[in-house]
């Protein structure tokens, strides 16, 4: 029961996912063939607000529900691994046409196809755990 806060800001971000058709299949196409700055505004913003509340974590102004300061860890250098990784990201979310996020309200909405999807994450995140003490961080 307490984390039922958590499940109704989910529902609540699931929605607005939804009603901005961050979750659409053709707007994430747009983007791809920059015919369209929908999904740059939103990402743009969400590169804002994510900058603007990492401050706020380093400062120690935001703290977390039970009032505790957030630790933010020291970024790790390292030009190749970004690269590759969002190299690999970006692919995954071109080919599939969803980002991790919106693949569960995806999901919630209906679309019985994104389960392949659903199936790979969690394959790949199952992989990465088997193998992470065998990469290079």
């Amino acid at each position: 029961m307490k984390y039922i806060k958590f499940l109704f800001v989910g529902i609540i971000f699931g929605i607005v996912m939804t009603k901005a058709e961050i979750i659409s299949w053709y707007r994430i196409y747009e983007m791809f063939k920059f015919q369209s700055f929908h999904m740059y505004g939103v990402i743009g913003s969400a590169v804002v607000l994510g900058t603007v509340i990492m401050f706020l974590f380093k400062k120690g102004i935001v703290k977390t529900f039970d009032g505790n300061q957030i630790l933010v860890a020291p970024k790790k250098k390292g030009f190749a691994r970004n690269l590759l990784g969002g190299t690999l990201f970006g692919l995954g979310w071109a080919l599939v046409g969803a980002c991790p996020g919106p693949m569960f309200v995806l999901l919630g909405k209906g679309v019985i196809s994104i389960l392949v999807v659903v199936f790979g994450a969690t394959l790949g995140a199952f992989l990465y755990g088997a193998f992470k003490n065998k990469l290079p961080h």
